[in-house]
């Protein structure tokens, strides 16, 4: 399971439905990201990846 920051908690948790997106990075260049919810408290979390 991956974990990510939410915001709201301030605290790491793992990520409720994830979802791997993509998003526009400098230059036109694409960045790999993940999203989804946070278990405790239903706010949408984001965590940035790496790229593959």
């Amino acid at each position: 399971m991956e974990e990510a920051y939410c915001v709201k908690c301030k605290a790491k948790r793992e990520v409720k439905e994830p979802k791997e997106v993509e998003m526009k990075g400098k230059g036109g260049t694409k960045r790999r990201a993940l999203t989804g919810t946070c278990p405790e408290c239903g706010t949408k979390m984001f965590k940035i990846l790496g790229s593959k």
